[in-house]
């Protein structure tokens, strides 16, 4: 996947890309939200206090003292997590067959623990910070090609990864002004659900975006990409997610995985592009906003003349992440 390092976050989203007003967002979007995962007292409790602490810290020492905070928390929590850092160990090898040298290894997992605790103070604490500190730590790779996608009128599926922080990713595309619906599993995290019930509804960019269940009736998907939408999810699934949701066998990292295959189809259906996106998170909490090239273009045929078949597509997104998570490795994620 090529950088093009030249690309600014301060460009102006093109005038497809510009978010509805408030008041022409779809009605059931806070109710949809309010739908997930019920938190206990304790939990809310919990997550209020870290916050309040968050704010504070960054009051006092900015987002490079929240960094380097969050640096230091992970680098004990990788000291003492020895479990944990095995079972890095062992993905790892899947990933690099060929070996790593143990130097390389360790800085791998290392920057893994600091990525992920750093990611999660960011994700509590992003609705206090100004919106102009926040733009200006993120670089776009690949902007032409999405502005590009939804100049074509009948929707983009962005098509992301578990591998890396996705869920800041739907977010930093909110922020430029894009009109997201994300799909998502019915069984979300704590710190996610917490997010989007407590925050969401107060904050404009969380509440512009429409959420779906991958469960739900498709219908609503049909009109997201009639509506010229974003529509977001991760296709590669590492559990059963129910035999109403349908998968295609993948060859990855020497493996054969099933992954989802629903809202691609839907997507080729409305000929709709699809895209692959991906997050990267570098020191400081500079975020690299990551677009591929397309892999579906209705209309468009391979080299041989022929349509595209799903599978074919699904494998090109496995390559697609295949290629990414090699480059980034303290990305991979779900261990």
């Amino acid at each position: 996947m090529t950088l093009e390092m030249a690309d600014s976050l301060s460009d102006i989203p093109s005038p497809q890309s510009t978010p509805r007003p408030a008041e022409d967002a779809p009605s059931s979007t806070i109710n949809r939200l309010l739908t997930g995962r019920r938190l206990s007292w304790y939990t809310k409790a919990k997550f209020l206090l870290v916050r309040a602490f968050l704010r504070t810290w960054v009051h006092l020492f900015g987002l490079t003292g929240l960094y380097w905070f969050g640096s230091v928390f992970a680098t004990i929590e990788f000291l003492i997590n020895r479990g944990r850092r095995k079972r890095y160990r062992r993905v790892l090898a899947t990933v690099f067959p060929e070996g790593l040298r143990k130097a390389r290894e360790l800085r791998i997992i290392r920057s893994y623990f600091r990525r992920t605790r750093c990611d999660k103070l960011f994700y509590l604490i992003y609705d206090q910070l100004p919106r102009n500190k926040v733009l200006s730590r993120i670089r776009f790779h690949g902007r032409d090609e999405l502005d590009k996608a939804l100049a074509r009128g009948s929707g983009v599926y962005l098509a992301m990864s578990h591998h890396g922080s996705h869920h800041v990713l739907g977010m930093l595309l909110s922020l430029l002004g894009y009109r997201l619906t994300g799909i998502r599993d019915r069984n979300e995290g704590a710190i996610r659900s917490y997010i989007q019930q407590t925050i969401g509804p107060k904050h404009p960019e969380f509440n512009a975006i429409q959420m779906l269940f991958a469960d739900d009736f498709p219908r609503v998907i049909f009109r997201c990409f009639r509506e010229n939408r974003l529509v977001i999810s991760a296709l590669d699934v590492n559990r059963d997610r129910g035999l109403n949701l349908k998968t295609c066998p993948v060859k990855i990292f020497g493996e054969t995985r099933e992954f989802l295959t629903g809202p691609m189809q839907i997507a080729t259906r409305c000929r709709a592009t699809v895209v692959p996106a991906f997050l990267v998170s570098r020191p400081d909490y500079y975020y690299r906003v990551m677009i591929g090239s397309p892999l579906y273009v209705h209309g468009e045929r391979d080299e041989n003349g022929n349509v595209p078949e799903l599978n074919d597509l699904v494998q090109r997104y496995a390559d697609a992440v295949a290629a990414h998570i090699r480059a980034y490795p303290d990305h991979l994620s779900r261990v």
